[in-house]
C-alpha cells in the first residue's frame, strides 16, 4: 500500500490470444502452464486433461483401447473447443501440434509457444514416468530419440519459441516465456491496473 493508503499495483499484462504450449513431452507444458496461466492471471487448460475428463479414463487407457488415430481425433476436438474461449493458457500433448489442422487452428486462434528442450534433459524427465503410452517399447530411450527428431521440424514452425534448459524453476521459466510473449503486442501487452 502507498502511504496514503492507495494500493499500489505493478504493471499487469493483458493476454490477448490464448497461449498453446507446444513441445515434446517433459519440456515442462503443463507445469509452466500453470505458471504462466497464475502469472498472467488467466485460466489454465490442459488438453489431456479435459480428454481424460470427457472419457473418464487416463491417456494410457485410450491408446490402450482405441488407439492413437482415435486419441489423435478427440484431441483435436478438445483443443478446437478450448480454443473457442476466453484467452487463457493451454497446454497440449506432445503430437498435437504434428496434425496440420491443430496448427492452423492455433495459429489462427491463439499464439504457438515451444517450450524447445534438448533430448537429454526430456529423458531425464521422463525416464522414470510409466504415463506416457508412446514410451512404453523395449527402448523408451530410443522411441524418444525417434519423436524427437520426427517432432523437432515441426515444433520449429510455431509462433515463438523458448529454450526449456535443466536447473530452471518452474517459475522462472513461465517469467521466460512472458518476457517473451511482451515482444509480441498482438498476444500480450503491459497495462496499468
Amino acid at each position: 500500500m502507498a502511504m496514503d493508503g492507495r494500493e499500489t499495483r505493478a504493471l499487469l499484462p493483458k493476454l490477448k490470444k490464448t497461449v498453446v504450449l507446444v513441445g515434446m513431452m517433459g519440456a515442462g507444458k503443463s507445469a509452466v502452464g500453470r505458471a504462466l496461466a497464475t502469472q498472467l492471471h488467466v485460466p489454465f487448460r490442459d488438453s489431456d486433461t479435459e480428454i481424460e475428463k470427457a472419457a473418464n479414463m487416463s491417456i494410457a487407457e485410450i491408446f490402450a483401447r482405441d488407439g492413437e488415430p482415435f486419441f489423435r481425433r478427440k484431441e483435436s476436438q478438445v483443443i478446437a473447443r478450448l480454443l473457442e474461449a476466453r484467452p487463457a493458457v493451454l497446454s497440449t500433448g506432445g503430437g498435437a501440434y504434428m496434425a496440420e489442422e491443430n496448427r492452423r487452428l492455433i495459429t489462427e486462434k491463439g499464439v504457438a509457444v515451444w517450450l524447445d528442450a534438448d533430448l537429454p534433459v526430456l529423458w531425464g524427465r521422463v525416464r522414470h514416468k510409466d504415463s506416457r503410452p508412446l514410451l512404453r517399447t523395449p527402448d523408451p530411450q530410443a522411441t524418444l530419440a525417434e519423436l524427437f527428431a520426427r517432432r523437432v521440424p515441426v515444433y520449429a514452425l510455431a509462433d515463438v519459441a523458448v529454450k526449456s534448459e535443466q536447473g530452471l524453476s518452474v517459475e522462472a521459466m513461465a517469467r521466460r516465456v512472458v518476457d517473451t510473449l511482451l515482444t509480441r503486442p498482438d498476444v500480450l501487452e503491459e497495462e496499468k491496473s
